[in-house]
């Protein structure tokens, strides 16, 4: 039974609880690291999040979207904080960092995909970090000076690939968590707005042209579609996801989450890609 529903909103940081006899749910947002994309307010299956549009001023730079989780609808399962690209979220139950989602098997873990060899990374060096627009990377030489090391906050990184960018080959690989496109249809822009290149958390993803033209490099996108969010003119941009890098699970309730994401094509990929895979593992064990 629930005794209280409570919210509690910093400069920093938004918190929605609820309380119960023996249990106390926590629901941290840290507005900081969330950027306003709709990637969790896309797949929570209350609808409880909204995506919250800042007030644009004349002549000064549009501000970030911010997310806002109603304490109302929200059941605390995990989801929000799985999904998130930006790891914006954290979840408490009586103090204790949880996704039950997760640790029930019906929702995945992001695989944030990065790989560093150290030994071909110049003495001196610090472009990757010098490029990461969420500080998430540290360059340091060994005790002896002879040996780099590259520490990066995996849980945090969002796999825009700037920094696999300025690295010389092989020195550091990264794979995107989330593949798709975007696309804008600049006929359709209203004349000299470029809000979604203002609001876009990676730097170099979406620029204007000397033209006045929106361009946009996907090399770096996340796809997180905070562009989307902001964008006027619904039909003038458009975000496309393909597929999700993920750990394996079998769950409906992932299965739903990717299709809002994605779309039937996306999830009727992954379903192929698993029929493969059982495939493979039963000629293994046949042949094996």
């Amino acid at each position: 039974m629930v005794m209280r529903l409570l919210r509690t909103q910093t400069e920093n940081e938004s918190i929605i609880e609820r309380i119960m006899y023996t249990k106390r749910y926590s629901l941290l947002l840290d507005r900081k690291k969330c950027v306003g994309c709709e990637v969790c307010s896309i797949v929570c299956p209350k609808e409880a999040i909204s995506p919250q549009k800042p007030i644009k001023t004349e002549g000064i730079k549009l501000e970030q979207p911010m997310i806002v989780i109603d304490e109302n609808r929200c059941h605390f399962c995990g989801i929000c904080k799985a999904i998130c690209p930006f790891n914006a979220l954290t979840l408490l139950v009586n103090g204790e960092k949880v996704v039950p989602v997760v640790d029930k098997e019906s929702f995945p873990v992001l695989v944030r995909d990065i790989d560093v060899e150290e030994e071909k990374c110049p003495m001196g060096c610090k472009e990757c970090e010098e490029a990461c627009p969420f500080d998430l990377i540290q360059v340091s030489t060994d005790e002896t000076k002879t040996k780099v090391r590259v520490k990066i906050d995996k849980e945090r990184c969002p796999c825009c690939r700037l920094c696999e960018a300025k690295c010389p080959p092989g020195a550091l690989v990264v794979r995107k968590i989330i593949l798709g496109s975007i696309d804008i249809h600049n006929e359709k822009c209203p004349e000299g707005c470029h809000d979604c290149a203002d609001v876009c958390p990676v730097p170099g993803v979406l620029r204007v042209s000397d033209t006045g033209k929106v361009e946009v490099n996907g090399f770096s996108c996340v796809y997180c579609g905070v562009c989307k969010i902001i964008c006027p003119v619904q039909e003038a941009l458009e975000v496309g996801r393909s597929s999700v890098r993920h750990t394996t699970v079998r769950s409906g309730a992932w299965n739903k989450a990717l299709e809002k994401l994605t779309s039937t094509r996306g999830i009727a990929k992954e379903l192929q890609a698993k029929l493969i895979f059982k495939a493979r593992e039963s000629v293994k064990r046949r042949t094996g």
